[in-house]
């Protein structure tokens, strides 16, 4: 009896991969870029499951070039590059990998937060340059203080969450806004529920944690940045798009806030014109917040997992349209 089809959009762990590799007849992208649109849709054309992340988008045009399709499998949290609604009409089981990634995308929002406050990209770079002159001035690389500052995170899913517990070792106080109050988080972690004017003009780091949607698209804007105070800084390790970019740039240039810590960008991958790579009072980093090799594996074998489950017609590991589950007889 054959196989069923399956396509992995690019090489990860080879434990996840035996796992593919042993219940489908699979190919695996085979370049470090990932496919072109163009490229995927051709890939897809006779397969029956596929494994992405979220460089590949699903979108119409891809899915009427897979007709075979059954389950796609993606190897991250959120799906803003899958059109789920059209995927759950045409009857295609959507996975992800929520909760694994989260406290290390936490740790590397405080390592972004930490870096920005403390000026460690920057400072770095310095001394790289061979300007290390001076063995000490007291007025030199001066940054700002972590420890009883303010912290205000946008989004208390998961991540926002695992952020908060690593406020406490610092002694923060946290301001949080969400699409719902967590009664029971601000009682064990001593949060504060906030409207989202009042947590920007009160909070010296603002950590973005909420999904990217239409009512969150550019949520962080102009007049976002303005009500931010001038030595505020925020960390993005959502989505790009929540962050009007332009705006951001402005802001940085003109000082309207302090600095910037970016797990992601909008675009992504960042042009190497970009301003924001000129600025001083910004770290990037390329998307790289749940890049922790425990972290990695994990994700990459709930996601082989949640692909072979739908291939085998079991039920996803973590499914997206579990309303699928009856009209399939899952």
């Amino acid at each position: 009896m054959s196989q069923p089809r399956a396509f992995v959009s690019r090489m990860m762990h080879p434990d996840a991969i035996a796992v593919i590799g042993e219940a489908t007849d699979m190919e695996v992208w085979p370049d470090d870029p990932p496919p072109s649109a163009e490229q995927l849709r051709a890939k897809l054309a006779d397969a029956e499951g596929v494994l992405i992340n979220i460089m590949d988008r699903v979108d119409t045009a891809l899915l009427d070039a897979a007709p075979n399709l059954r389950v796609i499998s993606q190897l991250a949290a959120g799906l803003d590059n899958v059109d789920v609604a059209e995927c759950t009409r045409r009857g295609i089981l959507l996975g992800s990998t929520p909760g694994i990634l989260s406290k290390a995308v936490a740790d590397h929002a405080f390592a972004l937060l930490l870096s920005a406050a403390r000026r460690v990209v920057e400072s770095d770079k310095w001394v790289r340059g061979n300007n290390w002159e001076l063995a000490f001035h007291p007025n030199y690389w001066l940054g700002n203080e972590v420890q009883s500052s303010t912290l205000g995170i946008v989004g208390l899913g998961q991540i926002g969450l695992e952020v908060a517990r690593r406020a406490q070792g610092f002694d923060m106080r946290v301001l949080y806004h969400s699409r719902n109050r967590r009664p029971e988080a601000e009682a064990q972690l001593g949060l504060t529920y906030a409207s989202l004017d009042e947590l920007l003009s009160q909070s010296d780091y603002v950590s973005l944690h909420c999904p990217l949607t239409p009512e969150t698209r550019h949520l962080i804007n102009a007049d976002a940045l303005r009500k931010m105070k001038s030595t505020a800084i925020l960390v993005n390790i959502s989505r790009g798009p929540v962050v009007d970019t332009d705006a951001l740039c402005q802001a940085l240039r003109e000082g309207w806030i302090g600095g910037a810590g970016l797990d992601v960008v909008d675009p992504e991958p960042i042009p190497d014109d970009h301003p924001l790579l000129f600025m001083d009072n910004v770290t990037i980093t390329p998307h790289i917040g749940s890049a922790s090799v425990l972290s990695r594996r994990a994700m990459s074998i709930m996601a082989a997992q949640n692909l072979v489950n739908g291939l085998s017609g079991q039920r996803l590991v973590h499914c997206a349209n579990p309303e699928l589950y009856e009209r399939l007889g899952i």
